[in-house]
Formats: C-alpha cells, structure tokens, sequence
C-alpha cells in the first residue's frame, strides 16, 4: 500500500468492473443489499453495454450514511474483474484510493498507480482450487470477492448470508455452494490481507439507522404499480430499452391485483404491438373507448408514435405516455441515460401541438406521478407524458414507501351520461361550455339516439362536423391553448429549495438531476455560493417559475442534455428573457454528479467576477 489512503466510514463508492453474462450482477446487488440491510443508505447503478455477452458492464455503488443518492463521480474502490477495461477502470480511481483485484497472475508495475493502494487475492487460483466445473468456476468466483469484500469492509458476514438464504429459499441445494464460496473469500482475506480497509461500513441500528422506513425499488416498477392503482386496465407497448421492464412489471402486477377472484378472469388487457406505431394506436384507441390506458417506451418509439399522438391530441383522446429517456438518437446509446427527449415530447407530432409533461424525480414519485398522468389524461382529453429516463427507471433507489388513499376517486373529467342527454343538456363534442377549453365527450353506446359524434383528428365545428372554413379551425386551436393554460392549473407544482443566506443566483433543475442537486447545493453552502433552487415538475410552467428567475440576477439551468432543451421551453413558452439564463449542461450518458455540477457552478461564479460569501470566524 501507498502511504497515503483515503480514509473514511460510510460514505465511500464502490465500482464493480465485469464482463456482462458473467453472472457477476447478483452477486454484485448482494453486496449493495448487504450494506443497505446494516442501516446504511445506498445508491446503485447498473452500466451495461446494448449488446449481447461478453462486452464490459460496470456496477457502481454509492455508499452514504448523510443519505445522498446521486452519482458522486470518482471512485474510492474499484473491483476490476475485466482485463479488457483494466487502463480505464484504474484511471478512474481517487488519489489514496483502492484497486482490488484477480493477482493470480503477476501483472507489471506499469499497469499500476503509485498513488492507489492495491489489494491483491487470487480469486482463480482459490477458484480452480475450489471447484472443477467451469460454470461453477465463474459463477463463484463472484460470490468468492464478495466474500473478501466483507473481510476488508466490514461488512456483516451473517446479513451477506441472510440475503443468500432469501435467495435460494426453496433451493438448498444451491444454498449451500454459495454460502462456502462466501465464506472461502472472507476467510482468505481475513488470513492475508490487512482488513478492514481505510474505507469501511459502520452498521446503523435503532435510532440511528440511517435507511428507515425506506423502501428500494426501480422507478420503472414503482410506475408500473401507479398505472395499476391509478385505473390503467390497458397496457398496449412494443419491447424498447430501457422501457420494456416498466410493461413487464404492469403485466407482473395485474397478475396479482387484476385477476376477478371467482371467475379467475383477467380484468386488464396487456398488447404488445408490431411495433411502437401500433402500440400507441391500440392506446388511444381503448382511451376513446373509455378505459384507462398507457403506453411505455423511449425515444425512437416516441419518433414512430408522432402521427397517433397527433390524433389523439386533435381528437382529444385521454392517453398517457411513459418515456423512459435513454441517451442519443436511434439505435445510440440506449443503456445510458439522458434527459434528451423533453422538446420532442413538449410539441410531438405535426401541425401546432403542445402536451403535458409530469417530471418525477425518483421511483416515489414515479408511482405517484403515473397515475395522475391517467387522471390528467382524461380531466383534459389530451396526451400526457411522464417524462423519467433511465437513472431513475432501471436502478434501484431508495424512496418513502408508496401511499396510495383507497378513498381516492379517479378523475374521469367531463363525461356526458344518458340522463344528462335525456335532461336536454345540448352536446357538441368540441363545444366549450364553461370557459376552461375542456368539452364533454360520450362514451360509446351512451344513448341509442344522441351523444353520438364523428371523431375527427382533421378540422372539424365545435359539432365535430367536418369544416374547413378558416374561423372554425381558429376557434378550436384557440380552445386547446385555452385548455392548455387550464393544464397549468392541475400539474404538479414547482418545488423550493431556498438558500440559507440572501441569493443572487437560482438554478432551475428536474427530473434525475435532483439527487445530485441536493448535494451539489449543500457543498456550495459550504464553499459561500449561495442559490436558490427551484425544481420542475411539469409542462406547462406556472407563473412560480418566471417569478423565480425574475428574483435573480442569473439562473442555471442543470439538464442531461446537450440542446438545452428545458432552457429553450422555459424561453418559449414561459417568456423567459435567455439573458438571465444560463446552461449547465451533463451529456456522456452517465447520470450527472454532484461534484460536476459544483464545478460548473463554481467556475461561472467566478467568471461572472463575484465573490463567494464567506463568514468571518468570530474567534479569528
């Protein structure tokens, strides 16, 4: 070892480097779980390539008792089991930091850092050593470093096996193996090695417990059970990265809570179209039959879904649309994140269309943000979009328990019944009657003789009787704005975080950004830059927003994507004056640090010429 090493108690990062198919990623999440189960909150995130077996794949930890869950950046403890990314993987590494890695055979000097420390075990050898079969030879091998992890971390050996026991229950006959895997690396390093590292687990118990009543769930799962409580009985979709769980898990869950008790009916329908075309065709076409349905995907599926989602927003059809936004176009990038489909989903599809958008944060609101997407949908007879992507959607995070009120009634907005028919209530399908831009609608088969109407995506009277004539077109455009700026009335509000001290600057941020913001504006307290923050929630923006930029002198605008594309939405729509705004923008498809956002921040403060506020010490 270096003289030097970092030193620290909960609050280090971990980053396992495999080859994908190695079967490394249970045992890899074991050892996330182990530390989660001592009261020590987690945060892990899966890299993985886009194509089949054998390619690198990485599986980062974050470990913090002060509860952050946002990518850190840099790395405390790597455990490098892939030759193949083995310059990258030690580059990556903190000064004083730790490489753990195969020694079986000696590697040269050059391939090393003198400002780490390495820790050597010879994972192959004790392998071969171990077993004979060569799939028992791999798998193992990663029970077998997740054991001497726990020796140099101080990680609970008992709680590692609890976990393996959940795991196999039902299967002792692979209980057992893994159990003696565990215990043969924890023994060796025990035996050999300097344990426990200057990095290591401090167990959390009673009071102290830093996870809580916290729960660990994907945030394509947590989403996937809003639909189910918040009415969805149709899931039309087409298998998309990193979309395609959000689909499975709906099926997984209306298995359990959807199936009639005395019948053992099936009281959902679950499509998988041709493609995405299709898929969102079989949604708008349930939503204007009156059930409550969705459709999940990511970016290129969005491209396809455009001319639907144009009838639907012109025929003023209830769907909802879950993006799980994925990094670049196309076939680019899509086992990495980024917040790059917000103006494509803002004004999707042709002629002049604008939709809302919820923005959840973590799977919480994910759960929650899903099913108001479905009262929304109906309330306003229109396209709505739950923008999350894939930080938040494919890992697992941490997040108050999911609360649903079974008083809690769905919001079906303006249906005209038969008896209001009856009563000589007048019915014109795209005819406002109250001001708010929203018109009634019957469903099918309302009355044998009225409510009844030709759904028209072309340009139609307010009687939906075809019409070309210039005034009738105005006259519903100028009603969907009308309802549009109803919307601002019924979407999640913006959130503030106010600063400690008077702020001249704010920072506008959303979505998957919000984890490492909360560090981000923490750390820049600590250095005397204070900002208040303000985080969006939704499309069409409230007045809350330009009133926040106008209070400050600049506002950063922290987004994942290279376009700026939430600034351009906040100039067009919000009036916002770009002067005032400035970018801070997080592309390479990893999930934006905290420590990169402080460096962005820190840099322009300095180059707008102005001087941290720093307190004086009383005692100086």
């Amino acid at each position: 070892m270096t003289t030097k090493s970092i030193q620290s108690v909960n609050a280090f990062v971990v980053k396992f480097a495999n080859v994908n198919g190695s079967g490394s990623a249970s045992a890899n999440e074991l050892f996330a779980k182990a530390i989660l189960r001592m009261g020590v909150p987690v945060s892990p995130r899966n890299i993985f390539p886009s194509n089949i077996q054998g390619l690198p794949t990485w599986y980062e930890v974050r470990v913090s008792e002060s509860g952050w869950l946002g990518r850190r950046g840099g790395v405390d403890l790597m455990v490098a089991m892939n030759p193949q990314t083995w310059d990258q993987d030690v580059k990556e590494i903190d000064p004083g930091g730790y490489l753990f890695y195969d020694n079986t055979k000696a590697l040269p000097q050059s391939k090393f850092r003198e400002d780490i420390n390495v820790v050597g075990l010879p994972l192959t050898e004790i392998v071969n050593q171990a077993y004979s079969d060569p799939r028992q030879r791999q798998l193992f091998k990663n029970i077998i470093y997740v054991g001497a992890l726990s020796a140099l971390l101080n990680i609970d050996p008992l709680v590692i096996a609890e976990l393996i026991g959940e795991q196999y229950k039902g299967k002792e006959a692979l209980l057992k193996p893994n159990l003696n895997a565990l215990q043969l690396g924890r023994s060796y390093a025990l035996e050999h090695l300097k344990c426990p590292l200057g990095i290591r687990v401090r167990p959390l118990k009673g009071e102290a417990n830093a996870v809580g009543d916290k729960i660990f769930v994907e945030g394509n799962a947590a989403a996937a059970l809003g639909c189910v409580y918040g009415g969805a009985t149709v899931c039309a979709w087409y298998p998309i990265t990193p979309s395609s769980s959000l689909a499975e898990a709906f099926q997984k869950y209306c298995s359990k809570l959807r199936v009639d008790k005395e019948s053992g009916k099936n009281k959902f329908a679950i499509v998988q179209g041709e493609d995405e075309l299709a898929s969102v065709g079989i949604a708008v076409g349930a939503g204007w039959n009156g059930a409550r349905a969705f459709t999940a995907t990511s970016g290129p599926g969005i491209s396809l879904m455009q001319e639907f989602i144009g009838l639907a927003y012109f025929a003023e059809i209830p769907l909802t649309i879950i993006d799980v936004q994925r990094g670049g176009p196309s076939t680019g990038m899509p086992t990495r994140t980024q917040q790059s489909d917000v103006i494509k989903c803002a004004y999707a599809s042709h002629g002049d269309t604008k939709h809302v958008l919820l923005f959840p944060e973590d799977p919480y609101e994910c759960f929650e943000m899903a099913a108001q997407c479905l009262d929304l949908a109906e309330r306003l007879q229109t396209p709505v979009f739950l923008m999350t992507d894939l930080d938040i959607g494919m890992n697992q995070r941490l997040c108050k328990p999911l609360v649903w009120d079974d008083s809690r009634a769905y919001d079906r907005g303006k249906v005209m019944t038969a008896a209001m028919l009856d009563s000589g209530k007048e019915f014109g399908r795209y005819l406002d009657v109250d001001g708010d831009g929203i018109p009634f609608r019957t469903y099918p088969g309302t009355h044998p003789s009225k409510g009844g109407y030709f759904t028209r995506g072309t340009s139609k009277n307010a009687y939906a009787v075809y019409s070309e004539q210039g005034a009738d077109y105005k006259a519903n455009m100028q009603r969907l704005l009308k309802k549009f700026e109803t919307a601002k009335t019924l979407v999640p509000k913006p959130v503030l975080s106010a600063s400690k001290e008077p702020a001249r600057f704010g920072a506008i941020f959303y979505g998957s950004t919000s984890p490492a913001m909360a560090e981000a504006l923490e750390e820049l307290t600590r250095q005397g830059i204070y900002i208040n923050a303000l985080r969006i929630r939704s499309f069409p923006f409230q007045d809350e927003i330009f009133d926040f930029v106008a209070s400050h002198s600049k506002v950063f605008v922290i987004e994942q994507n290279r376009d700026a594309q939430l600034k351009t939405l906040l100039v067009n729509d919000a009036g916002i004056n770009p002067a005032s705004l400035i970018s801070v923008l997080h592309y390479d498809g990893t999930p934006i640090t905290a420590r990169y956002i402080m460096a962005e921040i820190v840099e322009i403060v300095a180059a707008l010429n102005v001087r941290p506020l720093v307190k004086k010490d009383k005692a100086a």
